[in-house]
């Protein structure tokens, strides 16, 4: 059934049909397995051998009837990315036919090469051994290829052979348990009758359409996903006039498909809009558990880039692929529920009556206070480098939003006075046929980190790139370890309602350093979080450190996340993508312009020679703008190749630094990716002295206005 056919079909009946979800689960497989699957999926009782068989043979059947013919452990190994290795469901039989089998063992567990994903030293290269094994919690999926074939894809965790965490996953599912384990003595102690506490993520993807045509002639765009040159354009975003304008035909046919294929997978993809840049776009899901939404997000990912070839055009998905314009970020809507419907980051009408959310707000503002420099590691990578604090994302400094209403609320309450609740403020419209609207509770603020938004908080330093698995990991984490500190205090005391208030006030008293209202990037700002002792971490090399640091070591290993030798790899296998990261810019940057744009520039400057020649010859002397242009274009010409020079040497400097990945990635933050801003100047200035008929490659024009 191609696209066509999907646009005459009621949504509801496309709607998950490619998901192994609960609904197909309760269709397909016996009561009491069902049942017995659930219990497995709230983390109540343990996966038995049976109930895996019965499973397996039902996703089998499914996955068959809608054209399946392999399966594969789908897994997020520390690149950032998702691999997978597909088995057919095929087995021979001694009469040279077949048979089409999955057994529950080969369900619930995989045994893919480790040797080659980064291990950050946890692995030997000889050490193949690892294993995916199956997130019960996560639906099956079928995958469909641009050629027809379809894979079942198992959602999976992977380990080593000795048990450490080998990708982005498993620290996930440990920091959810460790959440939901500590929320779960808050409640009791508050009198709520609660089974498990879920944190759900919304997460709003930005990024980029171009033309592959284009694309396909900008090896930069191809090999790091951003122009490591290119000149502004007379226009860019100035005009505001892109921002939820009309969506131009080829974008709206692209994203009518998008939507079909994320539908399919049961992937409530829910709002589209243009950005604020040329050619750039959000598309934003309605809520999931966290390692749902890690799933689901990745899979988007993937889907754009997917869907995005079929119209001949390129998703791009880095923080930054266009200097000067807005680049693209992914906010992390964050919220925590319990399995009764409850969210507890809903302050009701009466937020000051709501004790649950008051306590867990000022747990969550102490967190985020003590752990800035951890959320800012987990938004940390060298495209977030380009974007963060550039009036279109956050600054590097972590605070938090809440909103005047909550802010004098919390105010009252840690100064012992009573806060008054008057009448509920309302937004006059001024029009008779428009009733008056209640304003909300808070409103948004875009320039915030980490603001909250009515019944979630939004963490906004997300890159777009990234899996959203590390800064849930972390987040889940800082709040767990408050929390956990919040019911041995409470469960110790005498008077918990006593105890619960004098806690309210102290923490937040302790805290409120983190919280600002206003606007993140104005350079009062700057001075005032210095003054308030806020860390202001302004590059990834530096973000990354964090982890490996003792208050680091001690969190995680203290809530069983991460352990110090784990925490340790992850650090290096940052730095590493860091350097390598920053090596294949630098690399193509030279290449780039030392085999198209100076040659472009050398053809010039012959030209004009020819011209002025030409002048000369026929008695004209009127060459004096010929000559002007000709000496300017050398000069700058002489500048490019000077300086493509000098990053040639620096960067082969950088890359003898081998043995120590932290010193390495400073080479190339301070020196290399210095020295790139110089060669691309260079470059940038002759685009815009060269014609237009002998620049080499598309421009900013061509990438961000021709769709």
């Amino acid at each position: 059934m191609n696209i066509t056919d999907f646009t005459k079909t009621p949504v509801n009946e496309i709607y998950g049909m490619n998901s192994f979800g609960d609904a197909v689960m309760r269709e397909r497989l016996p009561k009491s397995i069902y049942n017995e699957l659930k219990l497995v999926q709230k983390g109540s009782n343990r996966l038995s051998s049976e109930v895996a068989e019965v499973v397996a043979n039902a996703m089998k059947d499914w996955a068959l009837e809608r054209g399946a013919t392999h399966y594969t452990h789908w897994f997020q190994p520390l690149t950032g990315l998702t691999a997978e290795k597909h088995d057919s469901f095929i087995s021979p039989t001694e009469d040279g036919r077949v048979i089409m089998e999955f057994s529950g063992k080969e369900l619930m567990q995989g045994e893919p090469d480790a040797s080659s994903f980064p291990s950050g030293g946890l692995r030997a290269t000889f050490e193949a051994r690892g294993y995916t094994a199956w997130d019960t919690a996560s639906p099956a999926f079928l995958k469909e290829d641009n050629s027809g074939g379809v894979t079942l894809c198992i959602p999976t965790a992977f380990i080593s052979y000795t048990g450490e965490a080998l990708d982005m996953k498993v620290p996930l599912l440990r920091s959810m348990e460790a959440i939901n384990k500590q929320a779960l003595r808050v409640l009791k102690i508050l009198g709520m009758n609660v089974e498990q506490v879920i944190t759900s993520v919304g997460p709003e993807q930005e990024y980029f359409l171009v033309d592959k045509k284009f694309y396909d002639k900008r090896p930069d765009l191809m090999l790091t996903g951003r122009t490591v040159i290119g000149s502004k354009p007379s226009k860019g975003q100035e005009m505001d006039d892109h921002y939820f304008g009309a969506i131009k035909s080829r974008a709206s046919g692209f994203m009518s498909e998008l939507n079909m294929e994320l539908w399919k997978l049961g992937i409530a993809a829910k709002t589209q809009h243009n950005e604020v840049a040329p050619n750039q776009f959000e598309i934003a899901p309605i809520f999931d558990s966290s390692n749902v939404a890690t799933d689901r997000n990745q899979l988007l990912m993937e889907t754009l880039k997917k869907v995005a070839a079929r119209h001949d055009l390129v998703a791009l998905l880095h923080e930054k692929p266009f200097a000067g314009v807005n680049g693209s970020g992914k906010h992390n809507n964050w919220s925590i529920s319990t399995d009764t419907g409850i969210n507890l980051l809903e302050p009701g009408d009466d937020p000051i009556k709501n004790a649950h959310f008051i306590l867990f707000l000022v747990a969550i503002i102490k967190a985020v206070d003590k752990y800035a420099p951890l959320l800012r590691m987990s938004a940390a990578n060298a495209g977030n480098d380009h974007r963060l604090g550039a009036n279109e994302a956050p600054p590097a400094i972590i605070s938090i939003f809440l909103g005047d209403q909550l802010t004098q609320i919390l105010e009252s309450l840690s100064g012992g006075k009573k806060y008054t609740n008057g009448d509920i403020e309302t937004i006059e419209l001024g029009v008779s046929t428009i009733p008056k609207l209640p304003k909300d509770l808070t409103d948004r603020n875009r320039t915030s980190p980490f603001a909250f938004t009515g019944n979630k908080f939004e963490f906004r330093m997300v890159p777009s790139s990234m899996s959203i698995a590390n800064p849930n990991t972390i987040l889940n984490t800082a709040v767990a370890d408050i929390l956990s500190e919040f019911a041995d205090r409470l469960e110790k005391s005498s008077n918990p309602k006593e105890s619960m208030k004098e806690l309210v006030a102290e923490t937040y008293n302790k805290h409120k350093r983190v919280v600002y209202n206003g606007n993140n990037y104005s350079n009062e700002w700057l001075k005032e979080a210095e003054s308030r002792g806020l860390a202001n971490i302004t590059n990834t090399v530096d973000a990354y450190t964090e982890m490996e640091k003792d208050y680091s070591v001690e969190l995680f290993s203290r809530h069983s996340v991460l352990t110090k030798t784990e925490l340790e790899s992850r650090c290096e296998i940052h730095l590493e993508s860091y350097s390598q990261q920053i090596n294949i810019e630098a690399s193509i940057m030279i290449e780039l312009t030392k085999k198209q744009v100076f040659p472009a520039a050398g053809r010039y400057i012959n030209q004009l020679s020819d011209t002025i020649t030409g002048l000369k010859v026929s008695g004209v002397n009127n060459e004096t703008g010929f000559m002007k242009m000709l000496g300017k274009v050398s000069e700058n010409a002489d500048n490019l190749y000077n300086n493509i020079i000098k990053l040639e040497e620096l960067l082969l400097t950088a890359q003898t630094i081998d043995s120590n990945p932290l010193e390495q990635a400073n080479a190339y933050r301070k020196v290399v990716f210095a020295q790139m801003a110089n060669v691309r100047e260079a470059s940038d200035t002759l685009e815009t002295l060269v014609p237009c008929d002998m620049w080499p490659i598309p421009t900013y024009l061509d990438l961000l206005f021709r769709l």
